[in-house]
């Protein structure tokens, strides 16, 4: 306890690195809800192509991610964050010259490559910097910046739209990323040195090298949690035109941003505090339940109510899990190991929209989300058998280290 009151958390290079990867997850939400509507109307795209102009940015993160893990420490965290970032503005200006689809879906795989270096090597920098006793904690306080991301970003973009056009978007976005930059100029990035023998181990082509073995356990719990959530993101609202309440859903994301605002901090106090144990297993219980509130929805405070639950369910886990896999790793592939999580995050994002969209015309919104619900369920022994079992209490790390 004394540790805790006395390790310093909200340091210069927290907060600037913090404001950086808001700023980046800001313009990303920013475009990834207009850029559907920007390809129908500026290029007549069908509604695939309209898709892909927005999914083909997670994959140009997906498969960056996939290959910059093993050269994070080797290239250097601070030349492949600013290379990352000044691609990141470029590929924001180049928007305005993008004058044919196939140009635009360029510009969108290089804008998201950028953004998924980027986000890799600020998440990767920051677990640095935090301490470790608070890591948690700190983790939650970090992962704040997407969830006020994802609420600013749409509201941002939907009102662009209704006061000027599509150009007025792309100079958003190009000012947030200039200001990324600007702001990124004030952290100190920490520096991880690597042995020769560690150097050594990272030569050739190996599967080892582009993954971190001890990450996977709780990648693939995360994984199997973002199809479900991704299931809310991409159907929530034909979902709630068919059932009447529209109204609802569109308070669905700012209660759930405001529950998490509220109880992420506290619930990365208690995984630093109490263990892994007592925050994982109770926010899988409660984001079963959410999904539940959300299939059986009949009234509007349904919805109401699944937002406050899936905050505390999906946005406790996606911190903490993340904060789990680092303390794992070793120090040297903590990039790495970040890295493993985030590919595992993208993956189910880009798969669940896939899956839920066959199982839908088979057994209806309602049965989709309520298969979610067991899905998720059923993840409480899969966490249990790969992480739970083994861990009781936050001290096991510092013993190990």
């Amino acid at each position: 306890m004394k540790i805790l009151s006395k390790t310093k958390l909200w340091t210069k290079d927290f907060i600037m690195i913090t404001v950086t990867t808001f700023l980046v997850f800001l313009t990303f939400y920013l475009l990834m809800t207009t850029l559907t509507v920007y390809s129908i109307e500026q290029f007549n795209a069908s509604q695939t192509q309209a898709g892909l102009s927005s999914s083909i940015f997670v994959i140009g993160a997906l498969v960056a991610r996939i290959v910059i893990g093993k050269y994070i420490e080797i290239i250097g965290r601070k030349k492949l964050l600013y290379g990352s970032l000044m691609l990141f503005l470029i590929s924001s200006i180049m928007y305005f010259a993008a004058d044919s689809l196939t140009l635009l879906l360029i510009v969108r795989f290089v804008h998201g490559a950028a953004f998924g270096v980027a986000s890799t090597t600020m998440a990767t920098a920051v677990m640095s910097i935090i301490p470790k006793e608070r890591l948690g904690e700190g983790t939650s306080y970090y992962s704040l910046s997407t969830p006020l991301a994802t609420a600013i970003g749409p509201f941002l973009g939907i009102f662009i739209i209704g006061h000027a056009d599509f150009n007025m978007i792309f100079a958003a976005c190009t000012v947030f990323s200039m200001m990324s930059i600007f702001v990124m100029l004030f952290a100190k990035i920490p520096v991880e040195p690597m042995t020769k023998e560690q150097l050594d181990s990272m030569k050739g082509f190996k599967l080892q090298d582009f993954f971190e073995k001890k990450a996977i356990p709780m990648a693939s719990l995360i994984f199997i949690v973002g199809i479900a959530y991704s299931g809310i993101i991409s159907f929530i609202n034909p979902y709630a035109i068919e059932i009447n309440l529209t109204t609802a859903a569109s308070f669905f994301f700012i209660i759930y941003s405001v529950f998490l605002l509220v109880s992420r901090p506290f619930t990365g106090r208690i995984l630093d505090k109490k263990g892994d144990n007592i925050v994982i297993y109770p926010a899988l219980v409660l984001f079963t339940l959410g999904l539940i509130f959300v299939s059986q929805a009949d009234a509007g405070w349904y919805i109401i109510a699944a937002g406050a639950l899936v905050a505390l369910g999906y946005g406790t886990l996606f911190s903490c899990c993340q904060a789990i896999v680092v303390k794992k790793a070793p120090p040297h592939r903590v990039g790495l190991a970040t890295s493993t999580y985030y590919i595992a995050m993208d993956a189910g994002s880009g798969v669940g929209p896939i899956l839920i969209g066959i199982i839908v015309p088979l057994v209806g919104y309602r049965g989709t989300y309520m298969t979610m619900a067991v899905i998720v369920f059923l993840s409480i022994p899969l966490y249990y058998f790969v992480h739970g079992r083994k861990t009781e209490s936050i001290k096991q790390y510092s013993q190990a280290s």
